[in-house]
């Protein structure tokens, strides 16, 4: 058995998948003709493959964050937009998403009313036709937040790039005070931490400062250079109880999402060498202190950064080398269909 094995079975994806279907067409049925202008795209457009999570005034010109924001739908498409947010997250992953949203309210409360913190400032985009048999993907986008759901031959998903973020890592004042979205991602990491031998920690810890931000920024693709040869501490040479916190650790990434889909996912990375896992970490892991990690395996890498904002402000991703924007299984579907005739 590899060191991820599969989960338990909790439903079947194609039956998810037709939820995310049904919650696509919906919201596209209730848009108007010029709504549909700034919510639908091709499935080959390039927008498809360009994301970002800063908020919308510092993202460049060039890179202009598109969609239908909440701010021009009804109440009622608002509603409908998150049943396509929620028809791709697990319970635990909505939550955590809606309350990132909400962060946004509470910044702007603790900013003196800055105008660019704004909940409503969050974007829907649906690329291709949603079906039970063809490649289609969405995607639920604004600050600290970026869902990217791609599907192909009607049932076959990919997740990621799939960022999460907060700001602030911990609400220290006002009605929210202790509010801390990213809790799991933090707290299991410094226990993981603080069970390293010293010899564990001086392969582990890879650096005595924490970089500024995740590595990989909003590349559309991971330049796989950049992490190889991996650095930091085996999976294989973690003990029982090391083992069980970075798997949890894992698993609060990979549970965002609705458990059907992390099950294929699962299924097709198959058996992990425990040697080719590796936990990397960077600065100190004291709360208020800079701190860095990652996890890297072969296919997969998860970043996790909290420096800014005195160590109160945290950016965590989670893309995958080969297939992010379902880009592995786009290579299959055409290889298994001669070219002029593949979506």
């Amino acid at each position: 058995m590899g060191i991820i094995p599969s989960f338990l079975q909790t439903g079947e994806a194609d039956e998810a998948t037709e939820n995310m279907v049904s919650a696509a067409n919906q919201f596209i049925t209730s848009l108007s003709a010029e709504q549909k202008e700034s919510a639908l795209y091709g499935f080959k457009d390039k927008k498809r493959i360009t994301w970002n999570f800063l908020p919308d005034k510092f993202i460049p010109d060039v890179q202009k964050r598109f969609g239908l924001p909440f701010t021009k739908m009804t109440p009622v498409q608002q509603i409908l937009a998150h049943g396509l947010l929620s028809s791709g997250l697990s319970s635990q992953g909505y939550l955590k998403a809606v309350t990132i949203m909400t962060l946004e309210q509470i910044l702007h409360d603790l900013e003196e009313q800055n105008p660019i913190r704004n909940p409503h400032l969050y974007y829907v985009s649906i690329f291709g036709e949603p079906s039970n048999t063809g490649n289609w993907s969405w995607r639920f986008e604004g600050h600290h937040l970026s869902v990217n759901v791609t599907i192909t031959h009607g049932d076959k998903v990919s997740v990621t790039p799939s960022f999460f973020g907060t700001n602030p890592g911990e609400v220290t004042s006002g009605l929210f005070k202790g509010l801390k979205v990213l809790k799991q991602e933090e707290e299991l990491a410094r226990e993981l931490v603080g069970l390293l031998t010293e010899e564990q920690r001086k392969t582990a810890i890879i650096a005595n400062t924490a970089p500024r931000d995740v590595i990989t920024g909003a590349d559309i693709k991971v330049d796989r250079n950049q992490f190889d040869p991996a650095l930091g501490i085996a999976y294989a040479d973690l003990t029982g109880n090391q083992r069980k916190i970075l798997f949890m650790l894992l698993k609060s990434y990979a549970y965002k999402y609705r458990p059907e889909f992390v099950d294929q996912i699962t299924e097709r990375a198959g058996d992990i060498d425990e040697n080719k896992v590796f936990f990397a970490m960077a600065g100190d892991m004291t709360s208020g202190k800079g701190h860095y990690y990652r996890i890297q395996g072969p296919t997969f890498l998860i970043e996790y950064d909290n420096t800014q904002n005195q160590a109160n402000h945290v950016h965590s991703v989670w893309r995958d080398f080969d297939g992010d924007f379902g880009e592995d299984l786009l290579k299959k579907h055409h290889e298994a269909i001669p070219h002029e005739v593949a979506e």
